[in-house]
């Protein structure tokens, strides 16, 4: 086996097999190689290079698996142009082809469920701008992309315009749900804002008639393609909502190409429209055209017939509703009739049963009975009287007050007795303890001193006392209180006294 090398990255995710599974050497010293998952698994044995067998060891199968998650997980859905090439058309409706330009090409498949869409016949050679999905094609281990969308390049440069239009306003809110405004049930007037030449009027005209016939319609003429078209739209729109001259607007037009349709993409068109004042249809072109008017409306129609189905009731459907309100109405009315009739005949019968006379027979009667149970009643309460009045009086000798009044008395004999001898108690004591303090308090009373011959001097008229004849002075005047009154001298000499 000639000598080979494998990258170091897939060192560890493969290993290498005899032929006839893969080598076919290149003059560039390289040796190309397929690995097949065809090869059963447990036969996938470590390399001379020693790998060991707790590595994670990728089949074929799961490394196409993991390749592919990767790509459709890293890519969002892209726009290509290219050129076609290898087209092929199997029995089942797909269509598998090569999208290149002039360095590099890349596997296609476009499905059927989408390529029934196609507004044209792709062929070989043919310039085409796609919108698809990056994935891989596992059996073989193909990079391929998966065509969501296909048209003719020459739509490529318009496409590219509207789709950067749609995500600018998108993102200025222009397409919020919270704008869009609910249509009316039953519109007092219908507003087409199309051209008047065109296929579509006549298609809104007949379903409106067929629909509801007795609605008005008011035809907004303006021109739906060209250069002069976006201005026009717009500045009718506004004037339809300065009017208010319809309850709703269908703006519509028939099919065509991205460029016939691209007055409905224009800006100043999709701001008139979020602008209106009032709720506005969509219905452009066929089911697969959506136009930037699409997104702003407040509804959007696949067509204009059914736009105009959209704005306007079904008079079948009214009829059938009305019908079934009368029916309901009738058969209230019939219920509430047997009603009252049936009030009215119990009312009768209660008035009967409730008649001023019989009331008053009742009432009288009741009266009487009532007069009964007052006598009666009385008499034995008049009896109940009687007898407690006779009880009483039995009892009443026995709670005669003279005996206690004679108890009382002598009670008050004693009380008094004993309150003379207290107070004569009360009053002696005091009585010989005032004598005692007398005497004592005689004893110690400066009177008692002034008796022995003494006095007491003080400065007058209110001087101290004075103690020391040192504190006084010749011509002083003092006052000498005696036993029984006093004196005021003049003082015409101090000095000590002979003892």
């Amino acid at each position: 086996m000639p000598d080979f090398r494998v990258a170091s990255g897939l060192r560890d995710m493969v290993s290498i097999f005899p032929a006839p599974y893969l080598l076919r050497p290149k003059p560039s010293g390289f040796l190309c190689f397929r690995l097949s998952a065809s090869y059963p698994v447990g036969m996938i044995r470590p390399s001379s290079t020693g790998l060991a067998p707790t590595r994670d060891v990728y089949s074929v199968s799961r490394l196409s698996q993991e390749a592919r998650k990767l790509l459709e997980g890293s890519f969002p859905l892209i726009w290509l142009e290219g050129e076609l090439s290898n087209l092929a058309r199997p029995s089942s409706g797909h269509l598998y082809f090569s999208l290149k330009d002039e360095k590099a090409q890349v596997r296609g498949a476009m499905f059927r469920n989408r390529n029934q869409y196609l507004r044209f016949n792709p062929e070989d050679g043919m310039q085409v701008l796609v919108r698809a999905r990056v994935s891989l094609y596992e059996p073989r281990g193909d990079f391929q992309i998966i065509v969501e969308h296909m048209e003719e390049a020459g739509d490529g440069a318009l496409r590219r315009a509207f789709e950067a239009l749609k995500e600018r306003l998108a993102a200025e809110g222009l397409f919020d749900e919270t704008h869009k405004q609910d249509l009316p049930a039953l519109p007092h007037c219908i507003g087409v804002l199309t051209s008047p030449t065109g296929a579509a009027i006549r298609d809104v005209l007949s379903v409106l008639r067929r629909r509801f016939p007795a609605i008005p319609v008011l035809i907004y003429p303006v021109p739906v393609q060209g250069r002069e078209a976006p201005p026009r739209i717009a500045s009718m729109i506004r004037q339809v909502s300065n009017r208010k001259d319809c309850d709703i607007l269908i703006i519509t037009r028939g099919g065509g190409s991205l460029e016939d349709l691209w007055a409905f993409n224009e800006e100043i068109v999709a701001r008139a429209i979020h602008d209106c004042e009032i709720p506005v249809i969509s219905g452009i072109g066929h089911e697969i055209d959506f136009t930037i008017a699409d997104f702003v409306a407040d509804r959007r129609a696949p067509t204009p017939s059914v736009a105009a189905e959209l704005a306007s009731p079904d008079q079948n459907e009214w009829l059938i509703t009305l019908r079934s309100a009368a029916s309901r109405l009738q058969a209230l009315e019939r219920r509430r009739r047997e009603q009252a009739t049936q009030r009215l005949d119990w009312l009768g019968k209660r008035l009967q049963q409730q008649h001023p006379g019989q009331r008053l027979r009742q009432q009288s009667q009741r009266l009487d009975d009532l007069e009964q149970r007052l006598k009666m009643a009385l008499r034995g309460h008049m009896q109940k009287a009687r007898a407690r009045l006779a009880g009483l009086r039995s009892a009443l000798p026995g709670y005669s007050p003279a005996h206690r009044i004679e108890q009382f008395g002598l009670q008050c004999e004693a009380l008094h007795r004993r309150l003379a001898t207290g107070m004569h108690a009360q009053i002696e004591a005091p009585a010989k303890r005032l004598a005692v303090a007398s005497r004592a308090l005689h004893a110690v009373s400066p009177l008692a001193t002034l008796d022995r011959g003494y006095a007491i001097v003080k400065r007058h008229p209110d001087g101290p006392i004075i103690r020391e004849a040192g504190d006084l002075s010749p011509g002083d005047e003092v006052e000498a209180r005696l036993a029984r009154g006093g004196i005021i001298c003049t003082v015409i000499q101090t000095g000590e006294c002979d003892s």
